[in-house]
């Protein structure tokens, strides 16, 4: 189950359907943004994707989700194709850049609902793809 619920908030995501992925997390989900501050609760979270939305426009391909035995921890490993379109604070202006990045995420699942994302891609990777 818990594989399906990761692949399903990856699905959601590609569909920019950030309610369905916001159903599948709990009230106080840990966010680990990639170089940057934790955030902690639903809320939180839901600013941080109307954020990304209005920034990126990106999709998730190659899509290998992996579970511990006990299935309360998952990795998940993707290529993420974007495209640049509003410039974020301390990043390169944006003027609609293609990009595609290698990325992984850790996951924490309890009670059916993910209480934990931990994202990761080269940070170095994006910015020399964006600022061309």
């Amino acid at each position: 189950m818990t594989v399906q619920m990761i692949e399903a908030y990856y699905r959601a995501f590609n569909a920019r359907d950030y309610t369905g992925m916001l159903a599948l997390v709990a009230d106080e989900v840990v966010h680990d943004i990639n170089q940057g501050p934790r955030e902690v609760g639903r809320d939180s979270f839901a600013v941080f994707l109307q954020r990304m939305d209005e920034r990126y426009s990106e999709q998730i391909s190659d899509l290998v989700v992996l579970s511990h035995e006990r299935g309360r921890r998952l990795a998940a490993e993707f290529l993420v194709t974007g495209k640049y379109l509003k410039a974020d604070a301390g990043f390169p202006a944006a003027h609609g850049q293609r990009y595609e990045l290698p990325a992984g995420a850790f996951f924490e699942v309890d009670d059916d609902r993910i209480t934990r994302v931990t994202t990761y891609y080269n940070l170095r990777d994006w910015l020399e793809q964006v600022r061309g």
